[in-house]
This record gives C-alpha cells, structure tokens and sequence, in this order.
C-alpha cells in the first residue's frame, strides 16, 4: 500500500515499562479521526482526512491511489478540484489552428456548456453528468448537426484534461453516452439553369464571381479574396493562396481553409468571364492585416470590389445581393413585406462548389483530384461527401456501349458494325 494511515484520536508512546502504548490525543472524540498520507509523483506530500470508523475506506483510497500510480492514471487530488471552465478557458487560449477555430470553440463552451457544466470540478466528472447535460441541449440547440459539434468541443477540452493529468479519463466517451448523429443531408447539387439563374440576377460586379464558384470550386473567401498575381490565363492555372476573412467584425487575408494552398484547373470559360469582368471593374489594391487583426499588413491587388471600391464586404453581399438573387432564381421564397429573407445555409455560395464537384464527377474526374482542386485535406472526406453523386456503374456501361456504337458506322447501328470498328 503507498502511504500511510494516520489515526490522530491515538498516539503511540513509550511506557515506563519500555513498551510502547497507545494513549489518547487532545484530538480524540472530535473531527476527522483518519488521515490518509502519500507521496506523489511530483514529491510532495497529498494527504484525505476520514470519519471515525472509516479506516477501512482510508485504506481502500490508498489501494486506488498505488493502482492509479501503476497504471499512469493518476490524478492529483488538487489539480482535479479545478473546474471545468477553468481548465477549458485555458484550453481554448492554447488551442493550436486557425483563429476563427478558436473563437468558435470558445463561443460554443460559453453559451452552451459552461451555463451547465462549467463549474463541475474536474475529477468528479461522471458519465451521468454528460448524458444529462446532452439531454439539456436539446431544448436550446434544435439542429442536432449542431449539437454534435458543441459535444464535440467538450469532449475534446476534456480529452486534453486527461493528457495533461487533470482527469484519469473522458466521460464523453462512455459506452453510455450517446454522441448526437452528424444528421448530414446529401449534397444535392444545383442545375446549371440554377446556377446561370443565380449569375443573371446578381448585380454586374458580382456576376464573375459566381464562375468562379461553379467552374473552379472555390470557397466564398477564396472567390472576393482572388487577387490579380493568382491568375495564369496563359497556362490555364488559378493558385488559390489566401482568402479574405472576417475576425471578430474585422476583415483579414489569411491562408486557405486548412492552410491548403493549392492549383486550380483554369477553364477557358472562366477566364474570358475574368477578363471581361477585369475591364469593366478595374482591379483594387487591397491592404489588410495577415491572419489577425494586428497582424502585419499586406496589400493584395483583387479581382473583386464593392461599390465604394475596397474589398467586398460578405454579410453586406449575402444579406443584399445573394439572397435576392436566389429568390430572383426561384431557390427560396421571395422576401416578404418588413421581413428578412429566409434562412438558406444549403443555398449559400458553397452551393457553387457542390455544382463544380457534381459537374467533374459526371465527367469522370477522380476523388482524388477532386479533393485537391477543392482543397480537402483527406480524398476520403470528399468521397464521402460527393460520392452519392459519382456515376453508377451501369451508367459508366451505357455510356461506354454508347460511345462505342456512335463511334461506328452511323447507317448501320448492328453489333457486328460496333463489333468490327
């Protein structure tokens, strides 16, 4: 056993007779009889007192403590009082990734977990208390997508809890607790009379943009954030380098989504849109923080502008431009008399993308390629994501037996014709 039992009721003296006797302490009959002690792994003295009759307990916690030692799931007793909130704020300033990650993160932790669970201590964290706090979500978090997310964080700030010794292990990851399902919809791609739809209801300036969109996949950010210098017409190249993004209210040039700097196939199309696009909207120079709002200035030379000739302002185009245009289009539902258009999120810009990943699949473009001209950091998430929408087999039959046959002599359509071309 690590340690040992102090019983502060009794102490052991030497008697007259040279043996030693157990007399009463100052202390007997009054608080804590028991007091367990050990040595921690960090050379200091831990210590939990007991009631009167509970030495069989003191002995227990000690057993735990040696086993917890030897199997490297110990926990100091101090450190596991600090409460969820705590640790998780600490947590959060830590977190490694993209700003708006951590910013998103620690939204997520302050309206929807630490109202619940942010002042639980550390070390007494059970399965029930997860449960129960999933089941609270469900009042307040309708879309369980979204649940599963704020779950997720939670679950996340705890598993680093435990690599750093604050907690012996994740309670979200109980058998018993059920995550929230992902509840995903399948991507059903736009028609291009959609898309085409969309571009002709849009204000002049922005038109281009949505070619972009449907013929190079890119993402909102990485579309208004284009700058002149990414652009090969010549090669037929589009370098996706960095995209605008909005931090705390304020704009910023910041790497791609995932840092994933990358090469996109320039469609002829495209190109002509981007040039006649050019003529009519002189290209602006741009200058912004990098990565964060103080971060070093850098000056960008954008295909894009708003009206007052700096860079395109997202909420502004979403709320006034983009939403019109999908009523226009017949996407949603026009916008009623003092009412704000209706929540699209599946109609938003990325709607484009899914167009643009619908259009080279049917053409037989592989996932991995795929994956890399959209800048997904696993082929296996675009796979999942698109692969509904990849043509079956039979199609691939058809249209194989199809080509073959149109191939051959067109007066005579027969087997043998198809057999002997």
């Amino acid at each position: 056993m690590a340690g040992h039992i102090q019983d502060r009721w009794f102490k052991t003296v030497t008697g007259p007779d040279g043996k030693s006797v157990k007399v009463k302490t100052d202390r007997h009959g009054t608080g804590l009889r028991y007091r367990a002690r050990y040595v921690g792994p960090d050379g200091t003295e831990k210590s939990k007192s007991f009631r009167d009759r509970e030495l069989r307990l003191a002995k227990q916690w000690l057993t735990n403590i040696e086993a917890d030692m030897l199997r490297g799931q110990y926990v100091d007793p101090r450190t596991a009082r600090t409460t969820f909130q705590q640790y998780a704020e600490r947590w959060v300033k830590t977190h490694t990734g993209e700003i708006n990650s951590r910013e998103a993160a620690e939204r997520r932790l302050r309206l929807h977990a630490y109202p619940h669970i942010g002042s639980r201590p550390l070390g007494s964290f059970k399965p029930e208390h997860i449960r129960a706090w999933i089941a609270a979500l469900e009042d307040t978090v309708p879309a369980e997508s979204h649940r599963r997310i704020i779950v997720g964080t939670v679950s996340a700030a705890l598993s680093a809890a435990v690599e750093d010794g604050l907690l012996s292990k994740n309670p979200c990851r109980a058998r018993t607790v059920k995550l929230p399902k992902p509840g995903k919809p399948r991507v059903e791609p736009w028609t291009a009379t959609q898309v085409f739809g969309v571009r002709a209801a849009l204000p002049r300036r922005y038109q281009a943009a949505v070619d972009v969109g449907a013929g190079c996949g890119l993402r909102q950010g990485e579309i208004f954030g284009l700058a002149v210098e990414e652009l090969d017409y010549e090669g037929g190249w589009l370098a996706v380098g960095h995209q605008l993004k909005r931090i705390r209210g304020k704009y910023v040039f910041a790497l791609p989504k995932g840092g994933k700097v990358r090469d996109v196939p320039l469609p002829k199309a495209v190109a002509t849109a981007l040039r006649a696009h050019s003529k009519e909207f002189e290209p602006v120079d741009v200058t912004l923080p990098w990565r964060t709002p103080d971060g070093p200035l850098v000056t960008k030379r954008l295909i894009f502008s708003g009206p007052e000739g700096n860079h395109v302002r997202v909420s502004n185009f979403n709320d006034h431009h983009w939403k019109p245009a999908l009523a226009t289009a017949g996407i949603i539902p026009a916008r009623e008399a003092g009412k704000r258009y209706a929540s699209a999120p599946e109609h938003g810009m990325h709607a484009l993308r899914h167009f643009y990943a619908s259009v080279l699949l049917d053409a037989g473009e592989s996932i991995r390629a795929l994956s890399s001209y959209l800048g997904h950091a696993d082929p296996g998430f675009t796979l999942r994501t698109y692969t509904h929408l990849m043509p079956s087999s039979e199609g691939r039959t058809r249209k194989a037996v199809d080509s073959l046959y149109l191939a051959s002599n067109p007066q005579d359509h027969g087997p043998e014709t198809a057999q002997a071309a």
